[in-house]
């Protein structure tokens, strides 16, 4: 055999070997099970969050262990986003399909740790704003005069009030437009 022709068929053999490495490999790094159990997979990275958010502030939540379910469907209300059904044996998240298609990431991390706040942390809506409007929580329900503020620079203030680390802020700090 020509040692010139040797060597391109070696150089084949050894990258078709390495490409079989690296799809074992990623084999591997896919879980066999999902993340999420009866979870909508587009809403896992939002739960997964919602988990890393709270251990940021020193709480451990698992909503595996907490059965927490979720899907995104279309809601029969009008002017509805998300709902969550909770209770004994129930923790379940619905966010509606056309605001899903129709938002922003940071909307919908919003609404779904809104719901979250509900199914998980059983919190109830806050009213309350600021002086200038803005609502002073994320759980509020959307039915009172404040307008949500929910963005990049005011959502570490957000996150820390559902999860209850933040004190009581006077009118309009730390709360930026």
């Amino acid at each position: 055999m020509n040692v010139s022709n040797v060597i391109p068929f070696l150089a084949v053999v050894l990258l078709i070997s390495c490409q079989t490495d690296i799809f074992q490999e990623l084999e591997k790094v896919q879980p066999s099970e999902p993340q999420y159990n009866k979870v909508d997979e587009r809403l896992w990275l939002y739960f997964e969050r919602f988990e890393n958010e709270a251990d940021t502030r020193g709480l451990s939540i698992d909503l595996n262990t907490h059965n927490t379910t979720g899907e995104i469907e279309q809601i029969s209300e009008d002017d509805v986003a998300g709902t969550c059904q909770y209770g004994t044996h129930i923790n379940h998240v619905t966010v509606d399909i056309k605001f899903w298609n129709n938002s922003s990431e940071l909307l919908r991390e919003f609404v779904v740790f809104h719901e979250l706040g509900h199914c998980v942390l059983e919190r109830d809506h806050e009213e309350s704003s600021f002086d200038n409007g803005i609502c002073r929580s994320i759980m509020r329900s959307g039915l009172e005069e404040c307008y949500d503020a929910y963005n990049a620079q005011n959502r570490t203030y957000y996150l820390d009030e559902l999860f209850s680390t933040v004190g009581n802020l006077s009118d309009g700090e730390s709360v930026i437009l």
